[in-house]
């Protein structure tokens, strides 16, 4: 376990800000409560065997305790680099981007096993759709109760989303929270 270098840092960062866009500050700087200092410490990222952990500094500090074979998991895992050196969010990551996300879809109740099952987002499949949506940005799936489902890539703008056949792609998926039973020995 180590803290990222400058070019994994700017990976996670730009990964990050396609989906939280100027909230990752918040990210960055969100107080942590853990531990015994009654003072907040901060969230920090961590490497550890290709995995990019989230975690508070007490957390951290308590965890080189382990040594570095025998710890398998360090607070809340939100990505991971392949083999080709290029990093991937992975599913864990949905908590902490859906509380602060920039562009979101809203699913209808019909839709959503279709999007669980590792599907795209159609656009007969939309109930909702923010502003300013570009091609190309980051996007956290919601079920029209505001669970979040997932996140991906848009494909459509929001104005290209109005004028678009019911059988268009509108998001591209990346992960969902089915992952969990789909792909449970991986995760």
């Amino acid at each position: 376990m180590r803290p990222l270098d400058e070019t994994e840092t700017s990976a996670v960062f730009e990964k990050l800000f396609k989906f939280v866009g100027n909230n990752l500050k918040s990210i960055v700087e969100n107080p942590s409560h853990e531990g015994p200092d009654s003072n907040p410490g901060r969230y920090c990222f961590r490497l550890h065997k290709n995995r990019i952990f989230y975690a508070s500094e007490s957390l951290v500090k308590r965890a080189t305790n382990v040594a570095r074979p025998n710890l398998v998991s360090l607070g809340t895992c939100i990505g991971k680099y392949t083999h080709g050196g290029n990093f991937h969010l992975t599913v864990q990551a949905l908590n902490l981007l859906a509380a602060n996300a920039k562009h979101k879809v809203w699913l209808k109740p019909q839709s959503e096993m279709s999007f669980l099952y590792g599907n795209h987002v159609l656009k007969s499949a939309l109930g909702r759709i923010t502003d300013n949506i570009a091609p190309g940005d980051g996007v956290v799936v919601f079920s029209m109760a505001d669970v979040p489902l997932g996140f991906g890539v848009a494909a459509k703008s929001t104005q290209d989303c109005r004028k678009l056949d019911p059988n268009g792609i509108v998001v591209l998926h990346q992960a969902d929270v089915g992952e969990y039973l789909r792909m449970e020995d991986e995760l």
